[in-house]
């Protein structure tokens, strides 16, 4: 059985950076679509994301999610650990997501869901992995100007889990 096929199976995401290592990062994809002004504005300056997978019949994963996230190259970038769904969704080969913009807080609560962010401008994306320090740095320096009390007690951290490979970037461009 190969690696691909092997985590499809699993869904393990502990082993992944076993896999990373001896992976190739997909090819650059074409420019991205164009962005409409109002969700590019939603972009710019929204403080999160809500991402969620899509299934291969077509449907939203169940999983969802509020994350930081860096508007770069007109793609949304993000940085997660190896083990978080979105890595194991995009190991599956659940490589489409759709991803609002906006600040409407968590989406889980003590009690049910908030959906609000439903409401926020959105778009339908192609997942991919980036190894790409460079952007490591943009991402860091996004993140900088938008969480400046937050990345200061986790730059280290993601900058050293990154080398290490127990975190991944995810760059999400509209499709």
């Amino acid at each position: 059985m190969d690696r691909r096929r092997f985590f499809a199976v699993t869904g393990s995401a502990l082993l992944w950076p076993a896999f990373r290592a001896g992976a190739q990062e997909a090819p650059a994809q074409a420019a991205p679509k164009p962005i409409d002004p109002k969700l590019r504005k939603a972009l710019e300056t929204s403080q999160f994301v809500y991402v969620s997978p899509i299934n291969s019949n077509g449907r939203e994963s169940r999983c969802h999610g509020e994350v930081w996230f860096g508007f770069i190259d007109d793609s949304v970038v993000l940085i997660t650990s190896t083990q978080s769904w979105k890595v194991r969704a995009l190991v599956r080969g659940r490589n489409r997501a759709r991803v609002w913009a906006g600040s409407y807080g968590r989406w889980k609560r003590l009690v049910g869901y908030n959906e609000s962010f439903r409401k926020a401008p959105s778009f339908e994306a192609e997942a991919r992995f980036v190894r790409d320090d460079a952007l490591l740095e943009k991402l860091l320096e996004t993140y900088d100007r938008k969480y400046p009390d937050e990345i200061r007690r986790w730059r280290k951290r993601m900058r050293d889990e990154y080398l290490a490979g127990t975190r991944v970037i995810i760059r999400y461009t509209p499709v």
